[in-house]
């Protein structure tokens, strides 16, 4: 019997191969979507071997259908964020603990305990809504924080500021983490010389600003928040895990989640490292909803875990999640 939180303690590459496996071979006899694209594929899944060999549902799936592995009910239904009109996709959680518990030991491989930060979250489109797992994984880092000061900010900009300098004086940790356009809203009007604090935009322009690269917002707000460096999350409503950059523009995956990137006319084929293509995600805790996804991202593989994203296909929606451009 296959213990799906086996999935955290993956720590070379062969245990990754032969988890994955597992998880792809369930996934192929108890996800109804994904059993009808293998078959319209023509693809065996007992012969697949390797994880180069999975074939990647398109993400465009999860707008008209439900992606669920096994007959657990759904607890929670995330959406994405879009605009009017917009068909909008949704991810069925069978198990909102495993969910949870990604998030801590994801949060864990990158920064360490949740009780040793403070958590400030500046997300006012997403606050506004409802569905969103953004706002669901900062509501637990909050909840695991333990600290009386961890809090969301609508637009309460003059509270947030008095907050953040008041726990500066302490000298503990804390992350801010906001969407782009709102914390460039923060530092037209506050200055601030934040040396305990990790800054962390989650992407999310959303028609709100100019669109403009990550390199230029990551110097804007470090200029504005005074630090080094800007840290930035990657995630989506399809996926449980996230990746994270620590400062340099780079993401680097949790130990159960991978990146392979395919060409952009062939989406069978996978190009080298260093080679732009279509971003493809590998997300073991998606244990129950599908791991093998075909993104509408476009990105690039630095190392085996580690990899920059550079943009989005013209074809596809504009959410509010990832929004950057391309640089030229």
């Amino acid at each position: 019997m296959f213990d799906s939180k086996q999935i955290f303690t993956i720590q070379s590459e062969e245990d990754f191969q032969k988890t994955t496996l597992e998880v792809f071979r369930y996934q192929a006899q108890e996800n109804e979507v994904y059993k009808n694209f293998l078959n319209f594929l023509n693809v065996d899944y007992t012969t697949i071997s390797h994880t180069d060999e999975i074939p990647f549902l398109p993400i465009q799936f999860f707008k008209k259908n439900d992606i669920i592995s096994g007959k657990r009910a759904v607890e929670k239904v995330f959406t994405s964020s879009g605009t009017t009109g917009m068909t909008t996709s949704k991810h069925l959680v069978t198990d909102l603990a495993l969910y949870h518990y990604s998030l801590e030991k994801c949060f864990e491989q990158f920064y360490g305990p949740l009780s040793d930060y403070t958590i400030f979250a500046l997300l006012p489109s997403y606050l506004e809504r409802n569905g969103s797992s953004l706002i669901d994984m900062v509501e637990y880092w909050i909840d695991k924080s333990n600290s009386p000061q961890s809090g969301f900010y609508l637009y309460n900009h003059d509270e947030l500021y008095e907050n953040l300098l008041a726990h500066e004086k302490t000298g503990k940790k804390a992350i801010l983490i906001g969407v782009s356009f709102a914390l460039l809203d923060f530092v037209e009007n506050y200055k601030m010389n934040l040396k305990n604090t990790i800054v962390m935009e989650t992407g999310g322009m959303k028609g709100r600003k100019k669109e403009i690269t990550r390199e230029e917002l990551h110097h804007i707000l470090k200029e504005g928040f005074g630090t080094n460096e800007i840290h930035s999350e990657y995630g989506m409503t399809e996926l449980l895990s996230q990746a994270y950059s620590r400062g340099d523009l780079t993401f680097k995956t949790p130990s159960w989640m991978r990146i392979l990137i395919r060409e952009t006319e062939d989406p069978l084929r996978y190009v080298p490292e260093g080679k732009t293509g279509g971003v493809n995600v590998i997300d073991l805790a998606n244990y129950n909803s599908i791991s093998f996804i075909a993104t509408d991202d476009l990105g690039k593989k630095i190392k085996p875990n580690q990899f920059e994203i550079l943009g989005r296909f013209d074809h596809s929606d504009i959410r509010g999640c990832n929004l950057m451009i391309v640089e030229s």
